[in-house]
């Protein structure tokens, strides 16, 4: 398949993202360049400096919401990408406002308590819609040990053991790659 073969597919698809942090900054970044028709973001954050060791951001755009930053950023890549960013926390009744027909779903959230959130909203009223998820992406080295987990139509990337701590942070490099494993893990399920 051509270049120009994939970007003419992936024209009308669209995928969630939710939280535009890491994880989310950079498999959206990612989707953006193949070409995705259409980005559903949402994050209630600003950016903060410590943001920039890994997320899709820069310097001049400190103190911005993370959703319209990353909005501009993905206009300045790809001007076709229709981007709908939302400054919202997200609860399981927007999750279904705003990702109801989405192609398939990202999540990129930071918190435990989000993920499981999003994931049992999903299972419960989407189960029909692809959830790509992140965890284990902590610390540096050991990239051997990230992997894809399937649950049903449910895809987790990551190491699955190092969780983010003081002493294990999550830096660009680890964090990256599991971003664009959940791009790639996209656009296998758009393309197939």
């Amino acid at each position: 398949m051509t270049f120009a073969e994939i970007k003419k597919i992936l024209s009308d698809k669209v995928v969630g993202v939710a939280g535009c942090g890491g994880l989310g900054s950079n498999a959206a970044v990612a989707l953006a360049r193949v070409g995705i028709g259409k980005l559903i973001i949402a994050d209630f954050d600003v950016i903060v400096e410590s943001n920039l060791n890994r997320q899709y951001f820069f310097y001049e755009q400190i103190g911005q919401k993370k959703c319209f930053a990353l909005k501009e950023n993905i206009n300045k890549i790809n001007p076709n990408c229709i981007v709908e960013a939302h400054d919202i926390k997200l609860t399981a009744s927007s999750i279904l406002e705003l990702y109801a027909k989405v192609d398939v779903m990202i999540e990129a959230f930071d918190k435990a308590e989000m993920k499981e959130m999003l994931l049992r909203t999903m299972l419960h009223y989407l189960p029909h819609i692809p959830l790509i998820m992140g965890s284990g992406l902590a610390g540096w080295g050991n990239a051997h040990l990230i992997r894809e987990h399937v649950f049903d139509n449910v895809y987790i990337f990551g190491d699955g053991e190092y969780e983010v701590s003081e002493n294990l942070p999550p830096l660009a490099p680890r964090v990256g790659i599991v971003a664009n494993m959940q791009a790639n893990k996209a656009l296998e399920l758009l393309l197939k």
